[in-house]
């Protein structure tokens, strides 16, 4: 029995809202409706449920982690409007680096099981890359885009020590945030439809990172 608690999704009735509003979201982005905006607002919240009612697990710095990661990222989704008026770019900048400095100390210090594969260098060939192609059209955002792009990456290259399920959602994190790059700083050059992907991707990542840091963190307790 305890073999079987370790592997199967932790709640996973508890990811449902989370799943639905993701799927509603993508549509209407895909459809240019109304409802993107407020919906795209509802997500970092509805995926810290599955997270405040995991409160009792052990260790408790995985859950708070887990949390303060999520709530950067909410004040990154809603940059926008929680600010207005303000540098919103700059301020999705600062926060989702902040949110991912929290999901490397968890992937470090917390969750790891094993040492970082030689393939993880593939993240630090996509920074480089990254500026090489899009520095020239960053103008003076270079420096907040190259250090986001640091931890992002960095992001991507912790999880390999983590559960499957946190690696694939470190790989659709980047892959979100590679195509989100692309959009804001060479616009005429990306379709509308990178818009819905850009959130498919997102959603993906962040759940799968959610989902499998608290797999995790239940097979350490059954342990």
């Amino acid at each position: 029995m305890q073999r079987g608690a370790q592997t199967r999704t932790p709640l996973p009735w508890a990811f449902v809202p989370y799943v639905v509003i993701s799927i509603v979201h993508v549509v209407a982005l895909a459809l240019q409706s109304d409802i993107a905006s407020p919906t795209k607002l509802w997500l970092m919240p509805l995926l810290a449920v599955p997270v405040l009612l995991s409160v009792r697990l052990r260790p408790t710095s995985a859950i708070a982690l887990l949390l303060a990661a999520i709530a950067l990222s909410w004040l990154g989704d809603g940059a926008g409007a929680f600010f207005p008026g303000g540098p919103e770019l700059p301020l999705m900048l600062m926060f989702f680096g902040l949110a991912h400095i929290a999901y490397i100390v968890l992937f470090v210090r917390v969750i790891a099981v094993r040492r970082m594969p030689w393939w993880a260098l593939v993240f630090a060939v996509w920074w480089i890359l990254m500026l090489v192609v899009l520095g020239p059209h960053t103008g003076e955002l270079f420096f907040a885009v190259a250090a986001y792009g640091l931890v992002l990456g960095g992001t991507a290259a912790f999880s390999t020590r983590c559960h499957p399920l946190v690696v694939w959602g470190g790989v659709f994190f980047l892959i979100s945030d590679t195509v989100l790059a692309f959009r804001l700083f060479t616009p005429d050059s990306m379709p509308q439809w990178t818009s819905p992907l850009v959130m498919l991707t997102y959603t993906l990542g962040q759940g799968l990172i959610v989902a499998g840091a608290l797999m995790s963190v239940r097979a350490r307790r059954s342990a």
